[in-house]
């Protein structure tokens, strides 16, 4: 047996599957990417913009803006929860890899793919208690706007679906899942 066919001795694990119904999902989740880029592209525009304002609002004209807290904190959250699942997508997280690293590259595979896996239900648990709360929290109002409180948790909601949507993904497609796209 060659060096090159020995798979104890394999460097970097098979490629995701191509196609079918993995491509159609993995087109899905670039779709959701794509949008939630933008959307957290707007919320922290939005978010500068009204600090900006409140500063100018205070320090030149003497006066406040009675929602500028509430919205700033609200578009900061809605970023955050915008942008987990794109850290989802590439595993930047913290994380002590130094005993996985020593194991061999079809058991780091599989570990990989199980951890995704048992993500991936994790996930869904926070996406059903983010319904749950959504639902408790829509009769509520905010303070100062006339918006159901529960908007906060429609950020966990979209954060959940779409970080289970990454974590499904990695656990079908493995960890080379999205690799092209890093190149």
């Amino acid at each position: 047996m060659t060096l090159s066919s020995d798979p104890s001795r394999e460097t970097r694990p098979a490629p995701p599957p191509r196609g079918g119904a993995f491509g159609a999902l993995k087109r899905l989740v670039g779709v959701c990417d794509a949008t939630t880029y933008w959307a957290i592209v707007l919320v922290m525009g939005l978010m500068a913009t009204i600090v900006s304002l409140q500063v100018f609002w205070r320090y030149v004209l003497g006066s406040s803006i009675d929602s500028a807290d509430e919205l700033s904190r609200l578009f900061f959250i809605w970023a955050i929860f915008l942008a987990i699942p794109h850290g989802v997508k590439h595993g930047v997280h913290v994380g002590i890899d130094l005993f996985v690293m020593l194991m061999p590259v079809w058991l780091r595979e599989w570990l990989f793919r199980a951890m995704a896996a048992i993500a991936t239900l994790l996930m869904l648990t926070v996406t059903l208690g983010a319904w749950v709360a959504t639902v408790d929290r829509w009769p509520e109002l905010m303070p100062t706007l006339p918006i159901t409180s529960s908007i906060y948790y429609i950020a966990v909601l979209i954060c959940g679906l779409h970080a289970f949507l990454h974590l499904a993904l990695l656990a079908w497609g493995g960890s080379r899942t999205w690799e092209e796209e890093i190149a």
